[in-house]
């Protein structure tokens, strides 16, 4: 097949004055070349596209392509991720991962949670707060875990989001609203382990790749899993790959992060983040349906490390699934 890739690449958003943070997001040049470079052994055809609006502009050139590998986060908007998606829909050109509704829906993570509640999957209580004196109105008990509600990659979150009492909780809202010029997501502060689930699949047919532990690690930000703990991963957390058989709790984990993936919609693969209260009792945190995939940093090809399944194999496992919907005749 020849397969386009949509991307939005750091170093250029970089080289046009954003900074680390606003570009947290953004996809470094040797993802880029290792999608590529699987792609290639499997026999495909590449073209390199790039953003929304050079997706856009080839488009408009004519341009076209039996699938896009897409893995564009978008720039602006609360929909961004699905800029893309729904351009390809207008064109009727297949793509890897979720739809436009699943990835606008998902990248808000009250919403998310919404959904997920009202189909019995079980997530912790949790109120937005769009304003710092609305705070004030919050009706859960401290402790606090406050962040942005709809930013990935740790964006917005350190030691800061965990608020020990009532009277710091407009503080600590009103510093995300200031800072990210979106509402505040409070819920309680869950002290106990936390996982990433790797899925591979779509609906029923989605499966449970792996479940690794993410377990901070001395002179780490204590307490959360940061922008600033994921950033410099290699020295501050260690991913331990956990297993049913080895943990009662992790078969709880998994179903609890497979249901969250089927009611929502997610397609191909992703990730879904759970973390555990004090009793030990999980509960679903958030999904990424456009999971990093970095052959070595990223969570998603790092569980497939742990499991020796080859970054090719994991490129060809996306592309299979996708390539259902492809004979299904659907986009």
């Amino acid at each position: 097949m020849k397969i386009g890739l949509t991307y939005d690449l750091r170093s250029e958003y970089l080289s046009r004055g954003y900074d680390e943070e606003q570009t947290a997001e953004f996809d470094r040049e040797d993802t880029i070349e290792a999608i590529e470079g699987a792609l290639k052994t499997l026999g495909h055809q590449t073209e390199r596209i790039g953003h929304a609006k050079q997706l856009v502009a080839a488009l408009v050139k004519g341009k076209r392509w039996d699938l896009v590998f897409n893995i564009a986060e978008g720039f602006k908007g609360i929909g961004r991720e699905a800029q893309v998606p729904a351009l390809l829909d207008l064109y009727e050109i297949p793509y890897t991962f979720s739809d436009p509704l699943v990835m606008a829906l998902t990248l808000h993570k009250a919403l998310t949670k919404r959904v997920v509640r009202d189909a019995g999957v079980s997530t912790a209580d949790f109120t937005v707060v769009t304003t710092s004196a609305e705070a004030a109105t919050v009706a859960l008990e401290p402790p606090y875990f406050v962040k942005p509600v709809a930013e990935g990659t740790g964006k917005g979150i350190s030691t800061d989001c965990i608020v020990y009492d009532r009277s710091g909780l407009s503080k600590a809202c009103g510093r995300i609203i200031d800072a990210y010029g979106q509402p505040a997501l409070v819920e309680p502060y869950l002290s106990g382990r936390e996982f990433t689930v790797g899925i591979l699949g779509t609906g029923r047919t989605a499966q449970a790749l792996g479940t690794m532990e993410v377990c901070l690690l001395v002179g780490a930000e204590p307490g959360v899993y940061s922008y600033l703990n994921k950033e410099y991963c290699e020295e501050r957390v260690t991913y331990n790959l956990v297993l049913p058989e080895k943990d009662h709790l992790i078969k709880n984990v998994v179903t609890l992060a497979l249901d969250a993936w089927r009611v929502l919609g997610c397609r191909d693969a992703g990730r879904v983040d759970v973390r555990c209260d004090h009793h030990g009792t999980p509960y679903f945190v958030e999904v990424n349906p456009l999971a990093g995939i970095h052959p070595e940093h990223s969570d998603l090809p790092i569980i497939c490390n742990h499991l020796s399944i080859p970054y090719v194999t994991l490129i060809e496992r996306i592309i299979a699934s996708a390539g259902t919907r492809m004979e299904e005749g659907a986009v």
